[in-house]
């Protein structure tokens, strides 16, 4: 940045928790920024596991689940807020021939950088036939921040940043992504675990 004033947009970004951040949800956590603007921002826990996996979700909407790659996946909690909702983040879907124009799924947001985040059932139903987006995530909640929130935690050293990796979301196992995402950085975490305590 090269001014206090400067806006700086950490959509498609990931946030790293530092070891001071000591809270139930995000301590340790990743967080995949969805949308971030002067209002405030919207993001998803990629590495907290709910007690429950995809085959189980699909079971609680009355889903069969038809692709055998996801029925053991965990399903995440991707934040504090809407626990009881269901969201998606997937690759982007290409309009299919019923669907010629605009999104696929009823309710989609096109993140800039790539992804796609879903709130609509009919992605899951996609899923439940064995189509839908190939490379997906699944969490229950999302976690948000006001206007400046985001900024103020970043000022307290609450969070590292960096750009997203699309291979730690869908490819890397759940309880290595928080060390895979430090590493993006160049970092370990024993060597930011001196920051403990000063938050």
């Amino acid at each position: 940045m090269t001014g206090d004033s400067a806006p700086f947009n950490l959509t498609n970004h990931f946030l790293i928790a530092m070891p001071g951040l000591d809270d139930a949800i995000f301590s340790k956590s990743v967080v995949y920024v969805c949308e971030h603007s002067p209002r405030g921002a919207l993001g998803l826990v990629i590495n907290k596991p709910a007690d429950i996996k995809m085959g189980g979700l699909f079971g609680k909407v009355e889903l069969p689940l038809m692709r055998a790659d996801l029925v053991d996946k965990p399903v995440l909690q991707g934040g504090p807020m809407q626990v009881e909702r269901g969201f998606v983040l997937h690759e982007p879907t290409t309009p299919g021939q019923d669907k010629p124009d605009g999104p696929l799924y009823a309710s989609t947001m096109a993140i800039s950088g790539g992804l796609e985040m879903t709130t609509s059932r009919d992605v899951l139903e996609a899923l439940s036939n064995g189509t839908g987006p190939r490379k997906v995530l699944v969490t229950l909640g999302y976690s948000s921040w006001g206007e400046g929130q985001l900024e103020t935690e970043l000022g307290s050293n609450s969070w590292l940043t960096v750009d997203a990796d699309r291979g730690i979301i869908f490819d890397t196992p759940v309880d290595q992504r928080y060390d895979k995402a430090l590493a993006l950085l160049g970092l370990e975490a024993w060597m930011i675990s001196s920051q403990a305590g000063h938050a």
